[in-house]
């Protein structure tokens, strides 16, 4: 990754962090595949009335980010240059604004920094965060586990308790159990004492039985096989995936099941079901975070990258194979 200069130590942008200076970012300037990202000097982060500054210790990926990167959701959000991908962010509070009384300095926090445009997102070693969308980070919870957990585990616990309701005779099937929302969507799911079918590829079956799933492959015979395990059809199903899952969804849910995904909303439609776009809530994420804390939900990072290996987890986000979640640490 080439670096664009050089600036001072975490300490001296530290001092200057709100004062016009400078800090360092994985940042791009332009839309491209993910070579476009550089090692950058980029603006100090702004604390407003209700936002707090945020010393980055690691920062989770998702598919998302590299779909910025393409351009691909220029129709949906402003976006600006210089480009800071990514949203998720664990660290420690540097700093609070005027009207923030939830937080003081040296609070260790986990946000979802999903903001109205796109532009200053949390691969960087300040981040400003709107109040919002932070919530207290366990002291029990790792650094790079915290991370991993929020827009995963919000979009994860919005389709579980947003978008369906779920009863202890239920049978859930979920497409696309193995990644970073999926392994979410399968827990939460479980924890309502719904039975779970998970779809994925083979090789991450055993995982999922970990987590309390009855596996299926994906593929042609993914009806039969999903209709042996549960004759009857599913009561529920959570579509992470697209394409030929939705197209069986017919075929798999009985007479009244729900359905909810966050892929293709015009089908989810056509299917009677209702398409999710996850937003950032700070009760739910100290929900999850608690959860994860106490061992109730299992938090499965596969990979850690250095901050200067960032195109790395971006190849290894689009790759599409990943079990779990991917995290950036950014420093220490």
């Amino acid at each position: 990754m080439q670096k664009d200069g050089e600036c001072g130590t975490i300490e001296e942008t530290a001092a200057t962090r709100t004062g016009g200076g400078s800090v360092r970012a994985i940042a791009a300037n332009r839309y491209g595949d993910n070579s476009v990202l550089n090692v950058a000097d980029v603006e100090d982060p702004k604390l407003g009335p209700d936002t707090i500054i945020v010393r980055t210790r690691a920062a989770g990926l998702n598919p998302f980010d590299w779909k910025v990167l393409r351009g691909y959701l220029d129709g949906a959000f402003p976006v600006h240059f210089p480009l800071v991908p990514c949203w998720d962010v664990a660290g420690v509070v540097e700093a609070v604004g005027p009207a923030v009384t939830g937080f003081q300095p040296g609070d260790e926090v986990i946000a979802y920094d999903r903001e109205d445009h796109i532009q200053w997102g949390t691969l960087a070693e300040y981040v400003s965060v709107p109040v919002r969308c932070a919530a207290p980070k366990p002291p029990e919870l790792p650094w790079a586990e915290a991370a991993a957990l929020p827009h995963s585990g919000l979009t994860a616990y919005q389709l579980v308790h947003d978008g369906l309701a779920l009863a202890p005779d239920h049978t859930v099937l979920v497409h696309g159990a193995s990644g970073g929302v999926g392994s979410f969507a399968v827990q939460l799911a479980g924890s309502s004492g719904a039975r779970v079918i998970g779809s994925a590829s083979p090789g991450n079956h055993e995982y999922l039985r970990g987590l309390g799933v009855e596996p299926v492959p994906y593929g042609r015979r993914l009806v039969d096989d999903v209709l042996a395990l549960a004759p009857g059809g599913v009561d529920a199903v959570i579509d992470l995936v697209g394409g030929a899952a939705l197209d069986a969804v017919p075929a798999l849910l009985k007479e009244g099941g729900q359905i909810v995904g966050v892929t293709d909303a015009l089908r989810l439609k056509e299917l009677g079901g209702r398409y999710l776009f996850v937003h950032p809530d700070a009760a739910q994420l100290t929900d999850l975070g608690l959860l994860a804390a106490k061992g109730d939900l299992s938090v499965h990072v596969s990979a850690k990258f250095a901050f200067y290996d960032a195109v790395a987890a971006f190849d290894q986000i689009e790759s599409g194979h990943t079990r779990g979640k991917v995290v950036v640490e950014v420093d220490g």
